[in-house]
């Protein structure tokens, strides 16, 4: 288990604030009015307020809420990493203290998929729909080439020292990709993200990976709601250095696979194959595709 250092706590959100739980402070930032309300559900190394540009154009027409879970961005510190059933319960907890009623359309991006899940398996009736951001699920080593298993994701991912030679690149992306943040909120932003507790908390994430696959496991599948599924096959350059082109081109096999999978379990599902991004870049080079997704899941959750 890793402690996450306190100063982490001391960071001021540029945008939104805190609700107190469990004695703890979340960051939660909620703009817009109306329901199904729409929540974000970030990837690990990400932010709620990665998806702020995203956030402000569903705000157009529902509620939407970003936030950081227990142990990352600017929330009170936790030891990482976290059970699957504690982060849904964090967050369920969050949304009625924060009077925002359900059903809610869940939008998990990477790991933030884990989360959904389980969420939808405690509280099928809170879920209207998903939108799946090229996110994380319990299968995903029935479909990966063992070279991308979770368990060797885990120890694949970056460690303290390559993140350290990584650190000037890492900033200049950070700053490509909130280039449209208002500028107080993208400063302050890169500076979060670059620094040692962010990086710490990132990598805390990222070793629970196979744990939480297993726990979603024991549980039923998700709920028969409206669903889209964002599937990215297009590669960044570091994971072009990083992997093999077999290896790629298995994995994006296999990625389809899975999320054609997911939507198929589905009465209304429906995935949709996006070449000209990357994973993690996927709300910030595609927003009109996650906005599209997630109004027609709204609609779809509409209808009798």
């Amino acid at each position: 288990m890793t402690k996450n250092d306190t100063s982490t706590a001391r960071r001021t959100p540029p945008v939104g604030g805190f609700q107190e739980i469990d004695g703890r402070r979340l960051f939660v930032h909620r703009s817009g009015s109306g329901g199904p309300a729409v929540v974000f559900l970030p990837g690990a190394s990400a932010v709620g307020l990665d998806y702020f540009g995203v956030q402000q154009e569903v705000s157009q027409f529902t509620t939407a809420v970003v936030y950081d879970r227990g142990g990352t961005g600017y929330s009170d510190p936790l030891p990482l990493p976290r059970t699957a059933t504690a982060v849904a319960t964090e967050l369920r907890e969050l949304l009625r203290a924060q009077g925002i009623p359900g059903p809610y359309v869940l939008v998990p991006h990477s790991l933030g998929g884990f989360y959904a899940h389980r969420f939808a398996q405690l509280y099928p009736r809170d879920v209207a729909g998903l939108v799946w951001l090229d996110a994380f699920h319990r299968d995903w080593d029935d479909f990966m080439p063992s070279e991308a298993h979770l368990a060797a994701v885990e120890r694949m991912a970056p460690g303290r020292e390559q993140l350290e030679q990584m650190r000037p690149a890492l900033r200049e992306m950070f700053a490509e990709l909130h280039a449209d943040h208002p500028e107080h909120m993208r400063q302050a932003l890169v500076e979060a993200k670059v620094s040692d507790e962010w990086t710490e908390v990132g990598i805390a994430e990222r070793t629970g990976l196979a744990a939480l696959a297993a726990e979603l496991r024991a549980g039923p599948a998700i709920p028969d709601v409206p669903v889209v599924a964002l599937t990215v096959v297009g590669t960044d350059p570091g994971q072009k250095a990083l992997t093999s082109e077999r290896t790629l081109r298995e994995m994006h096999d296999g990625r389809t696979r899975l999320d054609a999978a997911l939507v198929s379990a589905v009465s209304h599902g429906e995935q949709r194959i996006l070449s000209d991004t990357a994973h993690h870049r996927l709300c910030f080079d595609r927003p009109d595709a996650v906005i599209q997704a997630i109004r027609d899941v709204i609609d779809r959750a509409a209808r009798p």
